[in-house]
């Protein structure tokens, strides 16, 4: 395996650990996947929502989330209609702009415009692109049997890219480290509801994103050591709404936006890169590990808007999540042309109205700049919470 892919957190104290973090992601720096590259590893590309990672690193292979970029779309704009949301764009354009390189595209039918996405990426690069399928029905007897079909199909395509033959012994000791991985980052979920006053909304989202680029044993090496930080650090509470930010399954809000809200509210939880941390519960290890993934996709994890589910009712789901966070009200959000999101919102709605929860209800955009006036509505939301 090759060595470590991102080294400049190392041996620092939590503020630097933290700028390295967010200076990655807001500067779309990919250089610990060229690092990969660089020693003989093969990189594994797969785009939104969720994905078994544990499939791509046992067969030792980079899985790299996939989720748009601050990035400007000049090569990819061409490929796609104006009317379709910004993450498409900014994904493809990472890879036609050279600042990521792949062996193998994965993608995922999570809309009508995500469903043509793996056949744009083929037609545009040498290398395989594929769909994973993703079961629509999630409550049928059959259904996790199914995806462990698919999720093997996913091995042979694999298989075909690296050469050798999958060994489901590694993929069950690639389980445990993810265990351990989303372990941590339940910890660090836990430190945002229970004290949001140690870690920053944009600092607990660059520990999770970053681990969408780096192997697993080094998300978990930076999250033991940042954890240790955060946890001895001495801040104190403000006056600020907690609220659940809900929206940003798919497309990203900027680094800027999570950083304003924050600025008058604590986010004690949200579905920020939820894919990275759809399983909520550890993977057995008892048992054949696809049909392990296979059931705790179904039956282990979270919710979100592109799974359909009858016994995870979404709007029941959000509630829950504030509820547990003791959140005062709920920023409900959606990007700028996503179908998925701008329909749940509806729902979100109704039941956020029916529980008298207050919500603020806004739209964004990977790529804005400008949160001025967002900035001031926000004010105005908390000043009324706080004082009306």
């Amino acid at each position: 395996m090759p060595t470590a892919t991102f080294t400049a957190w190392h041996g620092q104290p939590l503020a630097e650990i933290l700028f390295q973090c967010r200076e990655a992601i807001d500067e779309a720096d990919f250089s610990m996947v060229e690092s990969w590259r660089e020693q003989g590893g093969k990189v594994l590309g797969h785009f939104q929502v969720y994905f078994p990672t544990e499939i791509a690193h046992a067969a030792g292979m980079l899985p790299l989330k996939i989720a748009g970029a601050p990035v400007e779309p000049n090569n990819a704009d061409s490929r796609f209609g104006s009317y379709l949301c910004s993450i498409l764009k900014t994904s493809l354009e990472l890879s036609l702009s050279g600042k990521v390189e792949l062996d193998l595209f994965v993608s995922h039918p999570i809309c009508d415009a995500a469903r043509n996405l793996a056949a744009i990426w083929g037609r545009n690069h040498t290398y395989p692109s594929r769909i994973l399928y993703l079961p629509q029905n999630a409550n049928g007897s059959g259904t996790a049997q199914y995806l462990a079909d698919e999720y093997g199909n996913l091995i042979e395509a694999i298989e075909d890219i690296t050469g050798e033959a999958f060994d489901k012994t590694k993929l069950t000791e690639s389980i445990r480290l993810y265990n351990k991985s989303r372990a941590l980052v339940r910890d660090l979920y836990e430190i945002k509801r229970n004290t949001p006053w140690l870690v920053a909304a944009e600092d607990a989202y660059c520990l999770v994103a970053i681990g969408g680029r780096i192997p697993v044993e080094e998300h978990i090496e930076l999250l033991e050591a940042a954890l240790t930080g955060i946890r001895a650090n001495e801040a104190k509470a403000e006056d600020r709404v907690r609220v659940v930010f809900e929206g940003a399954f798919c497309e990203q809000p900027p680094l800027d936006l999570i950083r304003m809200v924050g600025r008058s509210c604590y986010i004690v939880d949200d579905d920020f890169l939820i894919g990275l941390r759809y399983l909520t519960e550890d993977v057995p290890t008892d048992i054949d590990p696809l049909q392990a993934l296979a059931e705790s996709y179904l039956d282990r994890s979270s919710y979100s808007p592109v799974q359909h589910d009858n016994d995870k009712p979404k709007e029941r789901m959000l509630l829950a999540r504030a509820k547990a966070a003791e959140a005062t009200a709920v920023v409900l959000t959606a990007a700028k042309m996503c179908e998925p999101g701008l329909e749940e919102q509806v729902s979100y709605v109704l039941e956020l109205d029916k529980e008298s929860v207050p919500y603020f209800l806004s739209e964004f955009e990977e790529n804005m700049t400008n949160f001025g006036s967002l900035e001031l509505q926000v004010e105005t939301f908390v000043e009324n919470l706080l004082f009306g």
